[in-house]
């Protein structure tokens, strides 16, 4: 209780009330112990420890997936997986649309703290780094369950180790992999010839070319990434990001962000006294006309955009010289989920190479596999390979060119300190 009480007020002034009322329990399944990950993880009473168990159990349960609702393609992608698990498991998923994961978060603090252990009303949740480790390190989570699910080996972790590690700290198998993102720019070749390749030549740029290029309102996670990418370029000793941020001088290794962001907003989109709410509307703004450059979390989204003629055929994607910011995204399962059984086979299910492929689709959302394809056979290992011509579609070497994300506490750090400079503007 004492350790919890303290992340609840930590996390409560940047989430919106959460007005969904408790699920009605139709099957209430806790965790026992911790398993070996090389086990399926117990469920309830039942002691169920077979894969074929768990699917039976989960047959006519109600799986609430609290997910990111911004945007109109995830949601979408999420309706298809609910069709897709009533057709396959009998599962009725639903999506608790968010603005803010730290909403999830709070709730499932706030039944903690109240004694609910065992008929939380969050099943499953879309998380990131940030969250993931405020969960973790207040056994708020499930598990360890990722490993245990059939369709885990597919990403042949041993191989790629980034499935195990989210904003730096280790998964233990507590949050299963989902998909893969990268921070990835874009541009109207109509308007601008040649992009800027780093931060430095961004502020040269947007000194010329004044009101054409913003990054939106932080704590937005696509703002914030903005800002983490700056910091990487713009510091002289990247390894302190690494660390937990209490570890370092949080001023001093900050001092030239703030710096290069004091040149930057004075000749960025309304003078850099208002900021686009979210990724989707500062593509909104690119659309319009009214930017000549914007950025995304998701490479295939400009390519996807202009099919949709949301963004003009002229555009371009790109990522920066040195590289951009990238990491895998997870699924969680809250330690008192009343679907625990539900959750399990939802989680599996997204790994399924059907849910991978569609998923990676540029027509569908375009969110990158985390499946190896090398794991796959040649006829699953083809439906991942699109040679359709779009020139607004990011090169896929340009790919490889991957940073890895700061240290979470980092990221609470920066967004705190940017609106304390900022945010009354």
């Amino acid at each position: 209780m004492n350790r919890i009480a303290p992340l609840f007020a930590r996390l409560r002034p940047r989430t919106r009330a959460f007005s969904r009322s408790l699920a009605t329990i139709a099957l209430a399944v806790t965790a026992l112990p911790s398993l070996a990950q090389d086990a399926t993880p117990t469920i309830g009473d039942s002691n169920l420890k077979s894969w074929a168990a768990i699917e039976e159990a989960a047959k006519g349960q109600t799986v609430y997936w609290n997910a990111w609702g911004g945007d109109n393609r995830t949601n979408e992608y999420l309706a298809w997986v609910a069709d897709e698990l009533e057709a396959r498991h009998d599962i009725e998923l639903v999506h608790v649309k968010l603005s803010d994961t730290g909403t999830a978060v709070s709730r499932v603090i706030a039944e903690k703290a109240a004694g609910n252990l065992d008929e939380g009303a969050i099943d499953l949740i879309w998380i990131n780094g940030e969250n993931f480790a405020a969960m973790k390190d207040n056994d708020l989570l499930f598990g360890p369950f990722a490993e245990a699910l059939p369709n885990y080996a597919l990403t042949r972790p041993q191989s790629n180790p980034e499935v195990r590690v989210d904003f730096t700290v280790p998964t233990g198998g507590f949050e299963a992999p989902w998909g893969k993102a990268q921070l990835t720019f874009y541009y109207d070749s109509a308007r601008l010839e040649t992009p800027p390749g780093d931060m430095a030549e961004l502020l040269d740029w947007a000194e010329d070319n004044p009101g054409r290029f913003t990054y939106p309102l932080v704590p937005d996670f696509t703002g914030s990434t903005f800002l983490k990418q700056a910091l990487i370029e713009l510091t002289n000793d990247t390894a302190p990001l690494y660390k937990p941020v209490e570890k370092s001088d949080f001023a001093a290794v900050t001092a030239p962000l703030w710096d290069y962001l004091d040149a930057l907003h004075p000749h960025l989109w309304r003078d850099g006294r208002h900021f686009p709410a979210s990724g989707p509307e500062m593509k909104r703004l690119m659309g319009d006309g009214e930017l000549s450059m914007a950025f995304t979390f998701i490479p295939s989204e400009p390519a996807a955009a202009v099919a949709d003629f949301q963004l003009p055929p002229t555009t371009r994607s790109y990522v920066l010289d040195g590289g951009t910011l990238g990491n895998v995204h997870f699924v969680a399962i809250p330690f008192n989920a009343s679907h625990k059984a539900g959750a399990l086979v939802t989680a599996n299910f997204l790994l399924s190479p059907q849910a991978q492929t569609h998923k990676q689709d540029p027509a569908v959302w375009g969110d990158r596999t985390v499946l190896d394809l090398d794991a796959l056979d040649e006829e699953a290992r083809a439906a991942f390979i699109d040679d359709r011509d779009n020139p607004a579609a990011l090169p896929a070497e340009a790919l490889s060119k991957t940073l890895p994300e700061p240290h979470p506490s980092w990221m609470e750090r920066l967004e705190e300190a940017w609106l304390e400079r900022y945010g009354s503007q």
